[in-house]
């Protein structure tokens, strides 16, 4: 009986750890980009490895032996993420390998992966060289929601040109170990097109694919032997999480992120910069996941209710790294995730300079001599500096120009520890002229060691909340309309239409109970007294209890959860009221509490305003272009909802909060049934005047100095 309670046990765990959600040691993710090396035609090839790896993050020790070709890339900005749970790291190294290869790779103690790549060599027929595998971007962990049908785009790029297509890893050629092909994941292999169904139990789940590249052929040819030239690994994770939002609610890229598949060409020691933006209407963004090369700077992410936004930057700099380098990323909130996206950088070759090419540096300038024969079939009269100002000087036999390190268009950057200062000699042609002539592209640097150029890496610039806005306080009163702090608004206000929340239904008007306030203004205020300075309310709920077990919205993201919300205007950009209606909100007993989260902002451009967070127009390059406070979360005591001894409305009501302290006000009565004895609200100021700041959400980057 033993042995067969045993054997049983035995059964159920190999059926869990076959048909189950794979297991904790496996990779989140791998790819690896193949470069074919000319010393011995092919027969070796330099990996370059990109792995995803659980947290906690494994060392780097044990990847490279002694007496090995093995380069570890550190990088002083680690690529990290928190989605999925428990979080990821990103680890890069690259080795020389045999160009077909089959191992086990162990990163750390706690994640294993197994390799397979049939990289040739191949010469091709067309050009005489060795074929270059392809190359696929690797995304941050995928995330999906059960039963929210979804797709997933790899991005794939091929040296030569090349067709590239993805299939299935097959485990009878040995391409991948206890591989199971999940029945809720299909595959469009010519798009290199991922489809999950939804249909998948909540679990980490493991994808392994091969990416292979193809002669291009017409779309009309028949060609049955198109073999494919080279074969290299794709591992992917796909996290099923519970659905908490409609399969509609998404995070979408928006304003000047690049598109998708995009390509960048970087030239020695230029500097090239994007921003990722992104609009989450349901819930705000708390990352922006990024798997990109070493050195990648990922500075300034800002988000503000449904709007985020960051910039990233790269430095190119003598390095051992392929000539495409993707860097992918996807925005991720609790239970959302964007759509990944690729960006690929490409390191353009340059030519060995030609004999008697000279380039002088000095304290000052920079001096350069170039023999004219070099330039054959060159416009030298096309040539000039970055800044067209800085003379170029030609005679019959060299071309030279002195140029400034502090002029000249000359731009400045650090690479590793050293200080570079660098401009370029280019053909410049009008616009209109088409010409068949070649150009010349010659980038010019000079290094300055570290020892003797002091300072960071990369510089930012970023003014503190205290030094931008003094210091800050929040709070919220509620009024009847025409009392507080802004009744001169109130009393005879315009108001401005809040869009509604998306997907955000009107409920239904609640008959009025006894003597039940119908309208409140409910205010949002701040102490700040910048004159530019603009608040952004993000949200606010209500409960009728006081640990807002039970919550409903009044405004999620910006936008209004009610069509009877209106915004009063003002001319006070740091504080913000808006007209409730009672009758259609949820608290029906005799008080409730009011939540909201905010921001201040000010704009680096005077002539721009703050981001209105629900307006669909809105640019998103003023969110990059503005500074902001952290998030605050301030709630107000209770709220007497009823009055109890109606009368004649006097002409102007009591103001619950005194002038000398700003506090969380209890409501008047209604002016129409106001009361002429105590009223509860004034008996209730006390314990509202406890209303605090909860939590300041982390501060963000602003003013970003890129060098």
């Amino acid at each position: 009986m033993w042995r067969i309670f045993k054997l049983s046990i035995l059964l159920l765990g190999l059926t869990l750890l076959l048909f189950g959600p794979a297991c904790g040691a496996s990779s989140l993710g791998l790819t690896v980009h193949v470069v074919p090396l000319d010393s011995d035609g092919g027969n070796t090839v330099r990996a370059h490895f990109t792995a995803v790896a659980p947290s906690p993050c494994p060392s780097l020790s044990g990847l490279c032996s002694a007496g090995e070709d093995c380069l570890v890339h550190t990088t002083s900005v680690p690529f990290t993420g928190t989605k999925p749970s428990p979080g990821w790291c990103v680890r890069r190294w690259q080795k020389t390998l045999p160009s077909n290869y089959k191992a086990t790779v162990n990163l750390g103690s706690n994640t294993e992966m197994y390799v397979s790549m049939n990289a040739g060599p191949k010469v091709r027929a067309n050009s005489g060289r060795l074929n270059q595998p392809a190359y696929v971007g690797l995304p941050p962990p995928l995330r999906a929601r059960a039963n929210c049908p979804l797709h997933f785009h790899l991005s794939v790029k091929d040296l030569d040109g090349d067709r590239v297509t993805c299939r299935f890893a097959r485990p009878d050629e040995e391409e991948c170990l206890n591989c199971t092909q999940h029945s809720f994941i299909e595959l469009d292999e010519e798009k290199c097109m991922l489809s999950f169904t939804g249909n998948a139990p909540v679990g980490q789940y493991f994808i392994y694919l091969m990416a292979e590249d193809h002669i291009p052929v017409p779309t009309t040819s028949r060609l049955q032997d198109n073999k494919p030239l080279s074969s290299v690994p794709v591992h992917l994770s796909l996290t099923v999480e519970e659905s908490a939002h409609s399969c509609i609610d998404e995070t979408v890229a928006t304003g000047e992120t690049p598109k998708e598949d995009t390509t960048l060409f970087v030239l020695p020691y230029q500097e090239v910069q994007f921003n990722a933006d992104f609009s989450s209407p349901r819930e705000s963004v708390s990352e922006v996941a990024v798997v990109g090369p070493p050195e990648l700077y990922r500075v300034g992410f800002k988000s503000i209710g449904s709007l985020s936004a960051m910039t990233m930057a790269w430095i190119r700099s003598d390095n051992k790294l392929p000539r495409l380098l993707p860097i992918c990323f996807a925005a991720n909130t609790n239970s959302l995730q964007s759509e990944p996206r690729c960006v690929w950088l490409y390191q353009r070759q340059m030519r060995t300079l030609p004999n008697g090419t000279v380039l002088t540096c000095e304290k000052t300038a920079m001096t350069l001599v170039l023999p004219v024969a070099s330039l054959r079939d060159i416009d030298l009269d096309e040539l000039q500096l970055n800044s067209p100002t800085c003379p170029v000087t030609l005679n019959s036999t060299h071309l030279t120009a002195t140029i400034s390190l502090t002029g000249c268009g000359t731009k400045t950057v650090h690479s590793g520890s050293e200080l570079v200062f660098t401009n370029t000699l280019q053909s410049v042609r009008p616009y209109t002229i088409v010409s068949r002539k070649p150009s010349l592209v010659l980038p010019l640097a000079c290094r300055i060691p570290g020892v003797q150029a002091e300072g960071p890496h990369y510089e930012i610039g970023i003014p503190t909340e205290k030094e931008t806005f003094g210091e800050v306080r929040f709070w919220l009163e509620l009024h009847i309309p025409g009392e507080g702090p802004l009744a001169e608004f109130t009393r005879t206000p315009e108001f401005r239409t809040l869009r509604m929340a998306p997907e955000r239904v009107r409920r239904e008007a609640e008959s009025a109970i006894g003597s039940r306030i119908s309208k409140l203004d409910l205010h949002v205020l701040s102490n700040c007294s910048i004159a530019r300075s603009e608040m952004v309310v993000v949200n606010c709920i209500e409960s009728e209890t006081e640990d807002f077990a039970v919550s409903y919205p009044i405004m999620e993201q910006g936008c209004a959860s009610s069509e009877s919300t209106l915004e009063v205007v003002t001319t006070r950009n740091n504080s913000k009221v808006y007209r409730l209606d009672l009758n259609t909100m949820k608290a029906n007993g005799t008080s409730m509490f009011v939540q909201c989260t905010a921001n201040l902002c000010i704009t680096t451009v005077p002539s721009q305003k703050c981001p209105s967070l629900c307006s669909p127009s809105f640019d998103s390059r003023t969110l990059v272009d503005s500074w902001f406070t952290g998030s605050y979360t301030t709630r107000s005591g209770p709220v007497s909802l009823i009055v109890t001894a109606p009368t004649t409305a006097p002409t102007t009501a009591p103001t619950t909060a005194p002038t000398t302290a700003p506090t969380t006000a209890a409501a008047p009565a209604d002016p129409a049934v106001v009361t002429t004895t105590v009223s509860h609200a004034p008996e209730q100021a006390s314990s509202m005047a406890a209303g605090v700041i909860l939590t300041t959400i982390g501060v963000f980057l602003q003013n970003i100095l890129l060098y």
